[in-house]
């Protein structure tokens, strides 16, 4: 059985202490961020108490449309917007989606600040009722928190490096130009320090 109306929580009790004017459409979640650009991770918390005590076979489809966010305090994200489904098992709630991130670093070459939209798949088992210190868990209270779950797929982005552009030139190893915007001598100028006295000698001619 699935039902297609979003997660059954009340958003003024779960959103607004963090978020100003947070509202609710049907199938969307869409919130408002903060002052300073970023919406709490709470908003990735999900009450899913009505999908436990519905019981195994059971799910629920929901379309993420949240803005800048602070997922952890090592990663920001310019938003996250894509769907998931729940389903409920017998072992607890298997979490399923393609999300959407935008993601801001710096070029790994050449280290000018990058945006890219990229899409992330996850797919998680929430084992229900697990010890408090287990990172994918659901506790009595039926809270179920995403937050770790992007949070590790953005860093692994993330640890592979991304480009300003797929022919990014880099920074010139002796004097730091950034061979994309400006020219240098210094490659020219490199002696392999090997053949260092043959060129003296050459020179001294």
């Amino acid at each position: 059985m699935t039902q297609d109306n979003e997660f059954s929580y009340n958003p003024k009790i779960e959103v607004v202490k963090f978020v100003k004017n947070c509202h609710i459409t049907q199938g969307l979640k869409a919130v408002k961020p903060f002052a300073n650009n970023y919406v709490s991770n709470r908003v990735l918390k999900l009450n899913t108490g009505f999908l436990l005590s519905a019981g195994p076979g059971h799910s629920h489809d929901s379309i993420f449309d949240v803005p800048a966010v602070r997922v952890a305090d090592d990663v920001y994200l310019k938003f996250i917007k894509g769907p998931i489904r729940l389903s409920r098992t017998k072992e607890g709630i298997l979490v399923q989606g393609e999300l959407e991130i935008g993601l801001e670093d710096d070029c790994y070459r050449c280290l000018d600040p990058v945006s890219r939209n990229l899409t992330i798949k996850i797919e998680e088992l929430y084992a229900y009722l697990t010890p408090e210190n287990v990172e994918f868990g659901v506790l009595d209270d039926g809270i179920l928190d995403l937050a770790p779950l992007v949070r590790a797929e953005a860093l692994i982005i993330l640890s592979r490096g991304i480009l300003c552009r797929d022919d990014c030139k880099g920074l010139c190893p002796d004097c730091g130009a950034n061979l994309n915007y400006d020219t240098c001598d210094c490659a020219a100028e490199y002696v392999d320090p090997r053949l260092a006295q043959l060129k003296q000698l050459l020179d001294g001619k």
